[in-house]
């Protein structure tokens, strides 16, 4: 009897399958895949180039436990807080990894099927997916070292006994690239002898071996577990590391990018509405290869955005920014960029190799520093220490300038660059952290003696309660902050793929033009990145005559298309010929 034809979904499987396992039966790990993820082979593709997303879309970024309330659940306190608070300005909420771990507050899992019971219950992820959407990590890269996979590889059963890169001792690393300056092997003594296993962010995180298939399968298991539970954007975390080839770099190679599209071809088969993101901290041109052919990631970080957009606010010129946003290809439809200032992380370093000068990243280095921030460094494969991030919380890095040290234009430059966080091409994401102005928690680094925790403060929720209820520059930041998020939700402009050109209005004014996807929608986004007051004529936007313009910040209207314009230090118009209000 002739088998049946293969369906396009197998088809399209097996073709990766056999780029990753070549010496494996590809039909067979097909029908395996397929059976783990609960597919039918003959499901419908989803459209390409579909935009899953419009203006309307804000993430919120937050670890489960950083809103903290006698008597219930952090992850029930949290959505209880944003459904109360931030209903009108949030529409997607990233849930940092809430399972149970080890160290590095929680990208050590120990297990990836169970919620921290500190946090909650896996209900809680299903009822903030209910009203939200949900976005959780995939640790992919490693896990834990006390997880029970990595038990079972030092007593040699499996699942475990071969889930783990391992390396000969006098294999040559030189050319591997890494984030951190531990060792990259680390000695295990198992049930069969001494063994060295590859560990590429510390000795708790064990890297994963993804040349096993089984490693893969286990994974499809994961996924669908997270499907099940509502989650519906994937944040592949550390995803660059993810194959080993010893005598390369070990970072961004095909079989990467391969596994990628593989786990995405799965994905949106399962739910067409899923979103996947890659994060990769890695200079800009290896960053932009993950959107493959609009095949890899939906969204990736736009890393290079935080440390050029604070350098520019505490140097007072856009120059880098401006030319490295020239030189941005737009997304095509189907994916866009997610635009974030601050996160759980530091400041990342590596995205601005070949777009500040090693004097200029010095300097702001230093500014940082001055402003209460610490540093993290990294291993260059000639064995070098040099500097991977700057921890600190976005409050304080934008305390002042490098020149002048800190000022009385925090607020004002904080809100400056929330203000073009908005604004840019792509999807807003925004770490808890600033909407509150939450300063260095010195207390905390200490505690954990870990450098990134300067800016994981965990709060309380009576006393955020009162902080935003009183005048304080937490209640002041908060309210600015949902206001100008509420604006921005409305203007189809501002649609993540709508068209963007940068303006050349000097070092001193960074400006940029919007348009929506209809056309009907132009809008001026012009910052003041200095401290001291610019003027500049509208005469040099070309605003249409005929139409009406609204800076819709303030609610002026700009009847005389070829006034002088003064923006006060770190004031910025969004200058509309049409106003809209989020829906």
């Amino acid at each position: 009897m002739e088998a049946a034809p293969l369906s396009q979904l197998e088809q399209r499987l097996i073709g990766h399958l056999q780029v990753l396992y070549p010496h494996l039966d590809a039909g067979e790990m097909a029908r395996n895949c397929l059976t783990t993820f609960g597919l039918d082979p003959k499901t419908t593709s989803p459209q390409p180039h579909r935009n899953l997303w419009n203006q309307s879309d804000i993430m919120l970024i937050s670890y489960a436990d950083t809103l903290r309330k006698d008597g219930e659940s952090p992850l029930n306190t949290l959505h209880e807080f944003v459904k109360t608070k931030l209903a009108e300005c949030i529409s997607a909420v990233h849930l940092l990894p809430f399972f149970p771990y080890s160290s590095d507050d929680g990208f050590s899992v120990m297990d990836y099927t169970s919620v921290n019971p500190s946090a909650g219950k896996w209900r809680n992820i299903t009822e903030l997916s209910g009203d939200f959407k949900v976005m959780g990590d995939l640790v992919i890269n490693h896990c834990s070292s006390r997880s029970m996979w990595f038990e079972n590889f030092k007593a040699g059963v499996e699942p475990g006994a071969s889930f783990f890169y391992e390396a000969d001792p006098n294999t040559d690393v030189s050319n591997v690239v890494r984030p951190r300056t531990s060792p990259l092997l680390r000695e295990v003594q198992t049930k069969n002898g001494l063994k060295h296993v590859w560990c590429t962010f510390s000795h708790d995180q064990v890297d994963l071996n993804f040349e096993n298939p089984k490693v893969l399968i286990e994974f499809l298991r994961i996924i669908r577990l997270y499907l099940e539970k509502g989650i519906r954007w994937f944040r592949l975390d550390a995803v660059a590391f993810l194959w080993k080839t010893p005598g390369t770099s070990c970072i961004n190679l095909p079989n990467t990018h391969e596994m990628i599209r593989l786990l995405r071809l799965l994905i949106e088969h399962y739910a067409p509405d899923a979103v996947i993101i890659t994060e990769t901290n890695i200079p800009n041109r290896e960053n932009l290869t993950y959107f493959g052919n609009a095949n890899e990631a939906h969204l990736i970080y736009n890393f290079s955005l935080p440390p050029l957009l604070i350098n520019t606010l505490v140097s007072g010129s856009c120059a880098h920014l401006k030319n490295w946003l020239m030189r941005m290809p737009p997304a095509q439809q189907g994916t866009t960029y997610l635009n974030f200032v601050a996160s759980h992380d530091g400041v990342g370093l590596r995205p601005t190799e070949g777009l500040l000068s090693e004097w200029e990243l010095d300097s702001l280095i230093n500014t940082m520093k001055r402003f209460g921030g610490k540093v993290s460094s990294r291993t260059t494969p000639a064995g070098e220490a040099k500097p991977y991030e700057i921890n600190i919380s976005l409050w304080d890095a934008l305390s002042g300038s490098v020149s002048k040290g800190p000022d009385q234009w925090q607020f004002a430059r904080f809100m400056c660059a929330a203000a073009v966080q908005l604004a840019l091409e792509g999807l807003p994401a925004f770490y808890i952290h600033s909407l509150f102005g939450t300063e260095n928690d010195y207390p905390r680094v200490d505690n954990t003696g870990q450098f990134r925790s300067i800016n994981r403060h965990i709060w309380g929720m009576d006393d955020l309660e009162h902080k935003l209820n009183t005048p304080t520059h937490h209640q002041k930041v908060f309210n600015a902050m949902r206001n100008l998020i509420q604006i921005r939700r409305g203007q189809p402009a501002f649609h993540p793929n709508a068209t963007q050109y940068v303006l050349h209005t000097g070092d001193k004014l960074f400006a940029f033009w919007r348009q929506s996807l209809d056309r009907r929608q132009s809008l001026f986004a012009i910052y003041n990145i200095s401290d001291e007051p610019q003027t500049f004529n509208l005469g040099e936007l070309n605003l249409i005559a005929t139409d009406d313009w609204t800076d819709l910040v303030t609610d002026t209207k700009y009847e005389d298309s070829l006034a002088q314009v003064t923006l006060m230090p770190y004031q910025f118009l969004w200058l509309a010929n049409k106003k809209s209000k989020a829906k």
